[in-house]
């Protein structure tokens, strides 16, 4: 089997690789920087530029299946051109795709693309399922409507789409974790707000396996990537701080001290958002890391 993958450099996209090659998966992947273009015959990389268009369509000889995960990161401050450029990438990315396997031949079976649980409205008592997608005005849970929508159209090729929706992704090699866990060893870690903000996590080796899962079973339909045992911030906070073995001494930081220091970006750190993994779990994927203690220890030491 041989896959092209979006987004391959980036964190998620690495492990997939990594999981990919374990499992002989060949690997196609696009990327922007020509820098990051390898000639490997289990790893091949091919030029494509969102902004201009352009795309090498040597990309998909020998793909069986697509997993698209590119996207501008939404850990950086939101400016309005910000803004643009995070919806943009998206479904300019995703539109791109699209017409190349419209106008080119290919083997293509299956689309697997990345999506987000910020699409669920802000609430401390919802527990949402898949099925709850209509979002509400706010700006991520826009954008990943926009980004789904724009994933649906490759049924027009009668390609079966998978969609994960993807919660805090715990990795020891980027993304939210080191930030968090960066004021704790210098004694300086505290939650945010109440406290009380529900955080839906996964461990990024089950994120991959999950992706992965899809492509070998040939789901199609959106699926929630979180673990089945979401926390609390505090929770979160004090799990990191045990594990670290560092003592949680500063109170709880207000939203508008984060308002003030991020911009719009704060909202990142207070949505409350539990979500169920029952739907993937009802298809038999088994999570290694049902808790967040035993990860936060595979992951912190």
């Amino acid at each position: 089997m041989r896959i092209l993958i979006t987004g391959a450099t980036g964190l998620i996209g690495k492990e997939i690789v990594r999981l990919c090659h374990k499992k002989n998966i060949g690997v196609n992947y696009l990327t922007s920087s020509k820098s990051k273009i390898t000639n490997n015959p289990n790893y091949q990389g091919f030029y494509w530029n969102i902004e201009t268009n352009e795309i090498d369509t040597h990309c998909l000889k020998g793909v069986d299946a697509i997993i698209h995960l590119a996207g501008a990161t939404v850990s950086k401050r939101w400016t309005n051109a910000y803004k643009k450029e995070i919806l943009s990438s998206r479904l300019d990315g995703t539109k791109l795709l699209l017409n190349t396997l419209k106008n080119n031949p290919n083997q293509v079976t299956q689309i697997i693309s990345a999506s987000a649980i910020g699409i669920y409205p802000d609430s401390l008592s919802n527990y949402y399922e898949e099925m709850d997608d209509e979002g509400d005005s706010t700006f991520l849970s826009q954008v990943v409507k926009q980004w789904e929508l724009a994933v649906d159209t490759f049924s027009e090729l009668k390609i079966p789409v998978a969609k994960i929706r993807i919660g805090l992704v715990l990795s020891n090699k980027g993304g939210a974790l080191p930030e968090i866990i960066k004021p704790m060893k210098v004694g300086l870690g505290a939650s945010f707000g109440t406290g009380q903000s529900w955080q839906s996590w996964i461990h990024i080796t089950d994120l991959a396996k999950l992706f992965l899962y899809v492509l070998n079973h040939r789901l199609s339909g959106t699926y929630n990537a979180v673990a089945p045992n979401p926390v609390t911030n505090l929770e979160l906070t004090r799990l990191c701080a045990k594990v670290l073995d560092k003592p949680l001494l500063l109170p709880n930081i207000p939203k508008g001290v984060m308002k003030i220091i991020l911009g719009d970006m704060h909202t990142l750190l207070f949505l409350s958002q539990r979500v169920s993994s029952k739907k993937i779990e009802e298809e038999g994927f088994n999570f290694k890391y049902h808790h967040l203690q035993p990860a936060l220890e595979a992951l912190l030491k």
